[in-house]
């Protein structure tokens, strides 16, 4: 994979506890694969905003947490929606990010120069 450096500011939504519109178990290889290629290729983006069942990714059991750690230490902000993790019952199950509000997310939408949605 080539890098393309650009100086843009990416924020990255995941609304998903996956990625795409396929079976449960694909969903999750699939987001594991994405996550894995950002980190090892150093394609970081300012952000990673979790939100709906995004946030399953980021509590205990889930498959990606390895990934999503790398990614906070390399300095990727890792925004969980606290209305989110509340509806779930999963605040106290939280392993990676920070939770906040949509307030947060949106204040990283404004400041990115670009938002993908996966």
């Amino acid at each position: 994979m080539e890098e393309e450096q650009t100086g843009q500011s990416i924020v990255i939504l995941i609304t998903r506890n996956g990625m795409g519109h396929a079976e449960p178990a694909l969903q999750q290889q699939l987001i594991e694969k994405y996550l894995t290629l950002l980190d090892e290729n150093n394609l970081l983006p300012a952000a990673i905003c979790l939100y709906a069942d995004g946030v399953k990714l980021a509590v205990d059991g889930s498959p990606v947490l390895a990934q999503l750690k790398s990614l906070q230490a390399k300095g990727v902000h890792v925004i969980l929606c606290s209305t989110c993790l509340n509806y779930f019952g999963l605040s106290e199950r939280v392993r990676v990010g920070i939770v906040g509000g949509m307030g947060d997310i949106i204040t990283a939408q404004w400041r990115a120069d670009k938002v993908i949605t996966l």
